[in-house]
């Protein structure tokens, strides 16, 4: 019997082989702005940018697919915060609407500009778990849209 706890593991798709890869290791040090294989290399080289390979290990990481989805989760979790925060402060007290203005405008703006960076981070460290868009060495093949 071992005491040791080990993390759970998601991404090895054990029929095919390939070695699993600890999901919320390679998350949080996508969140940290690191490289998802061994934690120490930068992720990005600007504010959204990535590196086309990790400087330490080397890891290609310019094949992402991060797209759309970090700003879309970025609106739904500053939206429940300054919403939740916006009505609990309406509920117990009598601001004007100009004070709720300046408010809520900046702090909105402020936390989706912080999260940004480390929810794309945390994304590009899914894809690379999950061996998703060209993290597993396959090449994504895109199907053209039917109409097209």
């Amino acid at each position: 019997m071992t005491t040791a706890i080990e993390e759970q593991v998601f991404g090895g798709e054990h029929h095919s082989g390939r070695v699993a890869r600890p999901l919320w290791t390679a998350m949080k040090r996508g969140l940290l702005g690191r490289c998802p294989h061994c934690g120490e290399g930068k992720l990005f080289r600007a504010f959204t940018k990535t590196v086309d390979t990790c400087s330490v290990c080397g890891e290609e990481l310019h094949h992402h697919r991060a797209d759309d989805l970090p700003a879309y989760l970025v609106i739904v979790i500053v939206g429940h915060i300054v919403l939740g925060a916006f009505m609990g402060v309406e509920a117990t007290s009598t601001l004007s609407t100009w004070q709720h203005i300046a408010i809520w405008v900046p702090l909105t703006i402020l936390l989706s500009v912080a999260l940004l960076q480390p929810v794309k981070g945390a994304v590009i460290g899914l894809q690379w778990a999950f061996y998703m868009h060209g993290f597993g060495d396959e090449h994504d093949v895109i199907e053209p849209h039917p109409g097209a």
